[in-house]
């Protein structure tokens, strides 16, 4: 079999004329071309050109090559802009949207590994607490705490079960114990807020009787993490992230009906799209391990 490099040069100097003219349009040097000649009719046993002083031309075998030549050379042409394409649509931007306290604890380093495994991707970080509209384009893949999500043509899979529940830290619990039944619960100060948590939490302390209890509120979920993690007092977080930070304790266990999920989403039209699926097939991976640790 003849190398590919053989076959560029053999057009290189059927369209110049001349090694001189095909190794300067090659970039290499003329002994590279003439050597690339040689072999080339050596594995096909034709003598393709005629050494002239003038330079070089095709024998009548040369020209019969020729057009099959061009068609190779056509050929590897439309596989190299195929491949560019690809390549372009496998990179690109691809936005992420989550809440602002999964963003700063579990994904920093899933992220991290993904830029190095993937350099050709760049993610957009969105940390509204709100979800945002998939079908709309507002993102392009989202990880949510959710019973069961909503919006038009969301596909995707539920990576791990994620109740809210009572958290402490492990200094606070030193300083006065830990409520282990929701009556002590009214002997401990709460730390409120917490963004699109709030009207749910907000129900669950009306349930117990414990809306007087609240004594600092936040207006993200980070800021119940930063404020639990400080030793102010008792709130509720998500058990997937609360449950692998060492300074947190859980209180009680979550309620029986709450069967909240960690949610992998994307929209329907966007699966396929090489870049997005990259990205899902990562996220799914590395949060799969850590939902099994």
């Amino acid at each position: 079999m003849f190398d590919w490099n053989d076959l560029k040069s053999f057009l290189a100097v059927a369209e110049t004329g001349s090694t001189l003219a095909a190794a300067q349009a090659l970039r290499v040097s003329q002994t590279t071309v003439a050597r690339r000649i040689a072999a080339l009719e050596q594995a096909t046993g034709l003598t393709l050109f005629e050494r002239r002083q003038a330079g070089y031309a095709l024998t009548v075998a040369g020209e019969g090559m020729l057009a099959s030549a061009l068609a190779v050379r056509e050929a590897a042409d439309r596989f190299g802009e195929a491949a560019g394409a690809r390549s372009r649509d496998a990179g690109g931007t691809v936005s992420l949207t989550t809440m602002e306290i999964f963003a700063v604890t579990i994904l920093p380093p899933i992220l991290r590994d993904l830029r190095a495994a993937h350099p050709e991707i760049h993610i957009r970080l969105d940390t509204a607490d709100e979800p945002r509209d998939l079908a709309a384009g507002a993102a392009d893949i989202a990880i949510r705490s959710s019973k069961q999500p909503t919006g038009a043509g969301l596909v995707g899979r539920r990576i791990a079960d994620n109740p809210w529940t009572l958290y402490s830290s492990r200094d606070y619990a030193d300083r006065h114990g830990i409520p282990h039944s929701r009556e002590q619960l009214a002997a401990h100060p709460f730390i409120g807020g917490g963004g699109g948590v709030w009207e749910p939490y907000q129900a669950w302390l009306r349930q117990y009787g414990l809306e007087e209890s609240v004594v600092m509120q936040y207006d993200s979920a980070s800021g119940l993490l930063a404020g639990v993690r400080s030793g102010m007092g008792l709130t509720i977080l998500p058990a997937f992230l609360a449950d692998r930070e060492p300074d947190l304790i859980r209180c009680i266990p979550p309620k029986t009906e709450d069967t909240t999920g960690l949610w992998l989403l994307t929209h329907e039209r966007l699966r396929h799209v090489p870049r997005v699926r990259t990205v899902l097939d990562f996220l799914a991976k590395e949060l799969t391990a850590l939902a099994r640790e």
